[in-house]
C-alpha cells in the first residue's frame, strides 16, 4: 500500500502575521505554531476531517503560542511539543514577550519537551528535530529530509535573520545556529520561516546579506 504523501498547509495569523503550519500525511496532522486569531487554521482541519495528533512549537515567542488556548479548546488532549530550554516560556510572559501588552499570554503547560536530535513522526513520515537557539533559546527547525522541507521558526528568513535584540536572544548562537544547522542542508531545501515569505537554503546562501557576517542586523520582524 503507498504512503500517503506529506502536505503543508501554512495559515499565516494575527497581527504580526506569523507563519504557522499544518503537516498532514492521510487523515493525521500536527499543528506547528499556534498565532494569535486561530480560528481559520482550526476550522480547516476540521473541515478537512484531519485528526490533530500534536502541537510542534518552534519556540515559544508570544505570537506563536497566542493561540494554544483555542486549540486546547477545540482538541482538548492535544499534546503541547517544545523545547526542554523554553518549558517556562509557556507561563512566563516576561519570557515569552508578552507582559507588556494589554493581554498577557499565559499558554498551556508543554506536555513533552523535545531535544536536539529526535525524530518524531507523523503517520510513517519522519521529521529531525534541529536546535536552533539565538532567536530564542530553545528555537527549533523540523527537518523532513525526504521533502527537502525545513520549518525554521524564527530563525532564518528570506533575505534576513531572527531578531537577537531580546532578552533572551544571542547574536553569535544566532549565526552558528543558521551555519552549523541550516546552511548544512541541501540548497534545495525549502524553507518555511515564522513570518514572509517561503525561500530555500540556496536561495539564502546565495544572496542573504546578513549571512558570512559575525552577527547580522535585527530584522525588525516581531516573533
Amino acid at each position: 500500500m503507498t504512503q500517503p504523501a506529506l502536505t503543508v498547509q501554512t495559515f499565516t495569523l494575527g497581527q504580526w502575521q506569523t507563519n504557522c503550519f499544518v503537516l498532514a500525511v492521510g487523515k493525521s496532522c500536527w499543528i506547528v505554531d499556534a498565532g494569535f486569531d486561530p480560528e481559520a487554521m482550526l476550522d480547516a482541519i476540521d473541515a478537512q476531517g484531519l485528526n490533530v495528533e500534536k502541537v510542534v512549537l518552534t519556540h515559544a515567542h508570544l505570537d506563536h503560542i497566542a493561540g494554544l488556548h483555542a486549540v486546547r479548546h477545540r482538541y482538548p488532549d492535544v499534546p503541547i511539543l517544545v523545547h526542554a530550554d523554553e518549558e517556562d516560556f509557556l507561563t512566563d510572559t516576561r519570557l515569552n514577550l508578552s507582559a507588556a501588552i494589554i493581554e498577557p499570554v499565559v499558554a498551556p503547560e508543554a506536555t513533552s519537551l523535545m531535544h536536539h536530535g529526535e525524530q518524531l513522526e507523523l503517520n510513517g513520515v519522519s521529521f529531525e528535530i534541529r536546535h536552533t537557539p539565538g532567536h530564542s533559546p530553545g528555537g527549533i527547525t523540523l527537518v523532513q529530509h525526504d521533502s527537502n522541507l525545513a520549518i525554521v521558526g524564527d530563525t532564518l528568513f528570506a533575505g534576513s535573520i531572527g531578531r537577537y535584540d531580546f532578552p533572551t536572544s544571542d547574536g553569535p548562537r544566532l549565526m552558528q545556529s543558521i551555519n552549523d544547522q541550516l546552511m548544512s542542508l541541501p540548497d534545495d531545501t525549502r524553507v518555511l520561516p515564522g513570518h514572509g515569505p517561503a525561500t530555500t537554503i540556496g536561495q539564502e546562501r546565495a544572496t542573504n546579506p546578513f549571512l558570512n557576517q559575525p552577527t547580522g542586523t535585527p530584522d525588525g520582524l516581531v516573533g
